[in-house]
């Protein structure tokens, strides 16, 4: 019995698409010593959204 994979709707790929990107790594110094563990995170907003919040100041 299989299940079928949910379609996701429109308004939902679009409230994805608006998150911000979330990148991990995770590695082991040289010396071994050490686990580092990397994250960056990318969030993409329009110019116009930094100024309205750089003169809201």
């Amino acid at each position: 019995m299989a299940k079928e994979k949910p379609e996701l709707s429109a308004v939902k790929i679009e409230q994805l698409n608006k998150q911000p990107i979330i990148e991990t790594s995770i590695q082991v110094s040289e010396d071994k010593k050490w686990v580092v563990y990397k994250t960056i995170i990318t969030d993409i907003k329009p110019v116009s959204y930094l100024q309205k919040v750089l003169d809201s100041k």
